[in-house]
């Protein structure tokens, strides 16, 4: 591995530990006020990857503190967003590499991407829309030992579509019941618990949905549904080979039976964070 792989294997969880939120805090002075994105300090952005026929990117956001107003959180990471995306490599589809390795590693769930550059994560939002950037594509935590995945190294991310992204307002009110985001391809569904206000948790869940035929047209965004009979608690989450009725938001029902869990976090998602595992994360194998 040579030095830019280790530099790029630095974690936010290890680098915030040495700065703290304050010095998170002034590297966006801006972001508070409600200023344009551009203006906004670039930051590195950390993904989890999910999906065999079709990459899925979930960003790995956070909370750590208010401003003085407590209009803001006081991060860059202050965001949930999902992407669709591909990969490319001197103008060649490498997306094949990652799909292959993961068939090839049936054991190992976590997939993750990091970013070969800081950059303002709501430019994909943004007129003109960031539409890639270069990225190392990992075979497990890039935070906990993993590995940048041959081919895959310093390539670009092609952002196809944007499933779904939101900015965290702390005035939001956490729902009682429990809340994912259903998102997908084909015959390919996940579940990312929708993510509030803290402290909260990160999720994501691959599941089998019965009673609701669903095509790419109503995938063209991730669907809110609601498991009225759960409470929005990480103890309560959804959890493997679990089966549950659930609704959507414009109440369309639907039984969800989850597979597989690909991620928990609860520790990063309180405020302020905690970078030692939680009971829950050790529980659930994602310590």
């Amino acid at each position: 591995m040579d030095e830019r792989q280790n530099q790029s294997t630095i974690s936010r969880r290890n680098m915030l530990r040495a700065l703290g939120a304050a010095a998170c805090a002034a590297s966006m002075p801006n972001s508070a006020l409600g200023t344009p994105a551009q203006q906004e300090a670039p930051a590195t952005h950390n993904w989890m990857l999910v999906g065999s026929q079709t990459a899925f990117l979930s960003h790995l956001p956070m909370f750590e503190k208010l401003n003085p107003a407590g209009t803001d959180y006081l991060t860059p990471h202050r965001f949930q967003v999902i992407l669709q995306a591909s990969f490319t490599s001197r103008g060649s589809d490498v997306s094949p590499l990652y799909f292959a390795d993961r068939r090839d590693h049936t054991n190992v769930k976590m997939f993750t991407v990091s970013p070969a550059k800081d950059f303002v994560l709501a430019q994909v939002i943004s007129s003109p829309p960031l539409k890639s950037f270069q990225s190392t594509v990992f075979r497990g935590h890039l935070d906990r030992g993993g590995q940048p995945i041959r081919g895959l190294q310093n390539v670009a991310v092609n952002i196809q579509k944007i499933v779904h992204f939101h900015k965290f307002d702390p005035t939001a009110q956490a729902p009682r019941a429990l809340e994912y985001l259903l998102f997908g391809r084909g015959s390919e569904l996940f579940l990312a618990h929708s993510i509030v206000k803290p402290p909260d948790f990160d999720q994501i869940l691959s599941v089998g949905v019965t009673g609701l035929a669903l095509t790419d047209k109503d995938l063209a965004g991730a669907i809110r549904i609601s498991i009225p009979s759960r409470q929005n608690s990480p103890a309560d989450r959804l959890k493997e080979g679990e089966q549950a009725a659930a609704e959507t938001s414009d109440g369309r029902k639907l039984s969800l039976r989850a597979t597989t869990e690909f991620y928990f976090e609860e520790g990063e998602l309180k405020m302020p964070a905690i970078f030692d595992s939680t009971q829950e994360e050790k529980k659930a194998g994602f310590p």
